[in-house]
């Protein structure tokens, strides 16, 4: 049996169960790990003695390395290549953006710079979207919750993590177990992450969607709709198949119900595929009795991996008028961040990059922090 990352709380809560140990010292290690990352478990203090020998031959304090760091040439985009301790890797990204940029309801924002880290929970992806790199790579394993969890903790020592995306490597609600332990680790003790501020991104699991705010109150759910008919999804979505758009919706009705915050909804923008008048007319009936913030993105190249081609600002710009004047749905153009070292949204597939000039133009307003 491989060696665990101590961060994987279920597997350590289990063995200081057996053991006699109470679990209330688990945050208090995870606590020395953060601080002192070159120690070792015997340097932790104040533990019974039958934690060391547990600590010492079944727990690391990670089982990853950060293997490569790309920065972008605007350097505000940083891709973490991790390699895990099986010898496979998953990619991790800083977005570095300022908070004082646009406007919140119509008012400047409050704030300053600051830092959102998008975060892989699998190896590989089995959606096989066909406009994501990582669909090209096909589903190899899950992560475990202490594996996500040190992608936090690498991403860490470059800079203050403010907001967690997982919208990385991989379909978040395929690995659920993880994934919810993984975030009740990162919102308690040491790492107290907003939930507000943390971010899950889903092609629609809507077995997955039905208890995710049980499991997780207040963490912000993100819906990879891209596409207001089920054919077109079903097009560029194969997964979507298992999902039927009708089925989905009723289960983001049900969501908001219980839950009462706004969903985002992401839509990638394929030129001739889903940005015409009518993909936004569709799209907004289909959304308009839902608290929404609908996010434009723009299509990122990935080679030969696929046909598809990035939708002009125009087309852009005139899918966002309808959303907004027809219909009243808050919606956002994602800016386009670490295209240059293939860390921009569906381009993280496990390979070294070549570089291409980018325009440099500064710190950027989030997205992400549209709900806080």
């Amino acid at each position: 049996m491989a060696v665990r990352s101590v961060f994987d709380s279920g597997v350590l809560r289990s063995e200081f169960e057996k053991a006699g140990i109470n679990t209330h010292f688990i945050p208090l290690i995870w606590k020395h790990v953060l601080q002192n990352p070159n120690s070792e478990f015997n340097e932790v203090p104040s533990l019974p003695s039958a934690a060391y020998p547990i600590l010492n031959s079944k727990f690391k304090f990670s089982t990853s390395t950060a293997h490569s760091v790309l920065e972008s040439l605007d350097n505000v985009t940083t891709k973490l290549l991790i390699k895990l301790q099986n010898g496979s890797f998953v990619e991790a990204v800083i977005m570095r953006y300022d908070s004082r940029l646009g406007t919140c309801a119509g008012k400047p924002r409050s704030g300053g710079p600051r830092a959102t880290l998008c975060i892989s929970s699998q190896v590989g992806c089995k959606m096989g979207c066909t406009f994501c790199a990582t669909g090209s790579m096909g589903f190899k394993s899950n992560l475990s919750s202490g594996e996500i969890v040190e992608q936090l903790v690498h991403a860490s020592r470059f800079c203050h993590i403010r907001n967690i995306v997982f919208m990385g490597m991989g379909e978040p609600m395929n690995n659920y177990t993880s994934l919810v332990e993984a975030i009740r680790i990162m919102t308690g003790f040491p790492f107290q992450q907003s939930p507000k501020r943390i971010t899950v991104s889903t092609v629609g699991i809507i077995h997955a969607i039905k208890k995710f705010h049980d499991d997780l109150p207040s963490v912000n759910l993100a819906v990879s709709l891209h596409a207001p008919r089920q054919d077109i999804r079903c097009q560029i979505m194969p997964a979507a198949r298992a999902f039927p758009l009708e089925k989905l919706m009723d289960a983001l009705r049900v969501y908001q119900k219980n839950s009462q915050q706004k969903i985002f909804i992401e839509y990638i923008m394929l030129d001739g595929v889903n940005d015409g008048e009518q993909h936004a007319h569709q799209l907004g009936q289909l959304l308009e009795m839902l608290q929404v913030v609908v996010n434009l993105i723009p299509f990122n190249p990935i080679g030969s991996l696929s046909d598809f081609s990035t939708s002009t600002d125009k087309r852009v710009v005139s899918f966002q008028k309808i959303l907004r004047g027809s219909y009243n749905i808050r919606t956002t153009i994602r800016k386009q961040m670490g295209q240059d070292i293939s860390g921009a949204c569906g381009q993280l597939v496990v390979n070294l990059p070549v570089k291409g000039p980018l325009e440099s133009s500064g710190l950027l307003t989030d997205i992400e922090d549209l709900r806080v």
